[in-house]
């Protein structure tokens, strides 16, 4: 059974950081996707980052040069460091693993943001 658990989420002042977890257990093999959204409230769910499994990352614009994505193969797991953290990067942040053309959803973790 494929299982996506995110951890690390928090509060923080404008201007702080953290990092977020995204731990993959199951997989069949390691020619995944793992991608982070982040759904404010009254908004829609938006993309912020992913990584192939060859290494390549995606950021969407608002964060690039301030989050970055690390992988830990052995541990199947990724790391998204926020940093410059602003309160508009406030939302419930998701990871999702794609593999073999299913998605797998992680529960959350919460990402305040203060002013």
């Amino acid at each position: 059974e494929v299982q996506v658990v995110e951890s690390g989420g928090g509060l923080v002042q404008a201007g702080g950081s953290l990092r977020l977890s995204c731990a993959a257990s199951g997989l069949p093999y390691d020619d995944y996707v793992i991608g982070w959204f982040r759904q404010a409230p009254g908004k829609e769910r938006e993309g912020v980052s992913s990584i192939f499994s060859d290494g390549r990352t995606y950021y969407r614009d608002s964060v690039k040069g301030r989050f970055t994505l690390s992988r830990d193969n052995a541990k199947n797991t990724v790391y998204l460091q926020m940093n410059g953290l602003k309160p508009e990067d406030t939302a419930v942040y998701y990871c999702n693993a794609d593999i073999g053309g299913l998605t797998y959803r992680g529960q959350g973790t919460q990402v305040t943001v203060s002013s």
